[in-house]
């Protein structure tokens, strides 16, 4: 009778510590903090200005559309640089050593040329990244009938003109 109550005792034992090992294996929890920032960004794309054919008989105006898409909320300026014949007083453009005198400017008015310097510049307010986000801006160009133009030779003109959107 000692060796079965001997075997009991055993048998209790085991039962108590399988049980207790069953209770420290039970899952533990904690949280998992996630965030994100959004940083600001822009991208902006161009369309060529192509002027329709200058005559020397008056000048010839046209026009480009910018398309500037930001982060939404973040406020962006837009400038233009002064190409790579001229500057921004006076743009250039050039086929072979002959030049065509025209600039750009900030509205169809064309009384303010689009530069680089506060007041010369266009600016706006990202609405988002998306393409359907895009905030359209019109570059307005003018070649102008000057005396130098109007004794420029026949050709292809062009320039190159730098579009930089800070934000």
């Amino acid at each position: 009778m000692l060796k079965n109550a001997l075997k009991l005792a055993v048998a209790g034992t085991l039962v108590m510590a399988a049980s207790t090992v069953g209770a420290a294996a039970s899952p533990a929890t904690t949280t998992l903090n996630v965030s994100a920032k959004v940083a600001s960004n822009c991208l902006v794309t161009a369309v060529p200005l192509a002027f329709t054919d200058y005559d020397a008989s008056g000048p010839v105006d046209g026009s480009a559309n910018l398309s500037v898409r930001c982060s939404n909320g973040t406020p962006y300026t837009i400038k233009l640089g002064g190409g790579t014949n001229g500057s921004i007083a006076q743009r250039l453009l050039k086929s072979g050593v002959n030049q065509l005198e025209y600039n750009l400017f900030t509205s169809s008015l064309r009384n303010q040329i689009w530069g680089e310097a506060s007041g010369s510049t266009v600016g706006g307010i990202g609405a988002g990244m998306s393409i359907n986000s895009a905030n359209p801006h019109t570059v307005f160009g003018t070649i102008t009938n000057s005396d130098a133009n109007q004794n420029a030779p026949t050709g292809t003109y062009t320039d190159t003109v730098a579009v930089t959107v800070e934000y």
